[in-house]
């Protein structure tokens, strides 16, 4: 079967398409012949370096997916072949001590598909079968697929850690995103005002024709400044962010006294100032987050299929076509969620 590895550190070169035998399936595990995946943030990362992430070369990449599966456990009391499923690429270890008490995604010993074990970017797959799930009805295989990291992450970061509220005020960093938009749709989904930043307008109108209340071009304008004049002054109640360094300060100034932020990335950098007067002083609360549990994915999944939510897919290209696919991710040029369709055809 074929499947995407990378055989070393570096660019698209590392990248390849080769051909790999299929494992004889182990008890408790599920084969799922894949559909579609979509790129992270995390893929290029592995590709670059992967510092810091315990990994053997060549490994497949690839974190999330949606396949139907094509062998099971006769006696698994939930799966059947033929079922539509999506993936969650999380593979806790149910022994320590935050697995016994529910929280798998703090496992001491947690393997994510994709950063220390093989990945999603391939045509046939092999998970442990707590890994699966219905996939909702309604969804293409590329929208399911992309629930499985941004989704997962975003309903974590607003609804376990921030508790946002219906009658909240969230404002969102990076629109465009992955994580970002699927925050947007689901803070929007619960009546949440959603106020979104960007450094291009035209992510900002898209923004808004989503459910976005208001948009702030962080490049022209002063993200604080805006926000307290779209509150009356007050701040937000929530703010979600995955950028880091960049936005720590706007971040932090733009909350209500009391308000909570929730971070789950830094790419532009992990060491802003800490501004600490104004965190005891206004007393706010700060949340870091990665990933969701297995039950906070049964959770969203439902959500999803009963709010008719359909994750943002920006463009989808074959399996062979990894290395544009990668480029498109990479440029920040993309709205939305760039698919692998594991048979398909380019779409743009």
């Amino acid at each position: 079967m074929k499947a995407v590895f990378i055989t070393g550190h570096g660019g698209n070169e590392v990248v390849q398409v080769k051909e790999r035998s299929l494992l004889a399936r182990a008890s408790g595990q599920v084969r799922v012949r894949m559909q579609a995946a979509t790129l992270n943030q995390v893929d290029l990362y592995m590709r670059n370096s992967g510092a810091g992430i315990t990994h053997r070369l060549p490994q497949i990449m690839g974190l999330d997916g949606a396949g139907i599966i094509e062998e099971c456990d006769a006696n698994d009391p939930l799966l059947r072949p033929g079922q539509a499923v999506v993936i969650h690429p999380g593979i806790a270890c149910g022994r320590c001590e935050f697995c016994q008490r529910g929280d798998g995604v703090l496992c001491t010993r947690i393997q994510f598909l994709g950063e220390h074990c093989d990945g999603t970017f391939a045509r046939t797959i092999q998970v442990p079968a707590t890994q699966v799930f219905p996939k909702p009805e309604h969804l293409n295989w590329a929208e399911a697929a992309a629930l499985g990291v941004n989704h997962l992450t975003a309903w974590r970061m607003l609804f376990t850690k921030a508790r946002l509220q219906a009658w909240d005020t969230v404002l969102i960093f990076g629109i465009g995103g992955g994580v970002s938009l699927a925050a947007l749709q689901l803070a929007q989904a619960i009546g949440a005002r959603v106020i979104v930043t960007s450094r291009e307008d035209s992510k900002l109108e898209r923004a808004r024709a989503l459910g976005a209340a208001h948009g702030i071009n962080s490049q022209s304008q002063d993200v604080a400044k805006e926000v307290l004049k779209l509150t009356d002054g007050r701040g937000v109640d929530v703010v979600f962010e995955n950028v880091g360094e960049a936005v720590w300060s706007a971040a932090l100034k733009s909350l209500v006294r009391g308000g909570r932020l929730v971070t789950c990335g830094a790419t532009s950098g992990d060491h802003p100032s800490a501004d600490l007067r104004r965190i005891f002083i206004r007393q706010l609360q700060i949340f870091g987050s990665t990933l969701g549990t297995l039950g906070e994915f049964h959770d969203l999944l439902g959500f999803v299929e009963r709010m008719g939510i359909r994750p943002i897919i920006d463009s989808s290209y074959p399996l062979e076509e990894i290395h544009a696919a990668l480029s498109r991710l990479e440029s920040g040029a993309h709205f939305g969620k760039v698919a692998l369709e594991m048979e398909g055809k380019t779409v743009k």
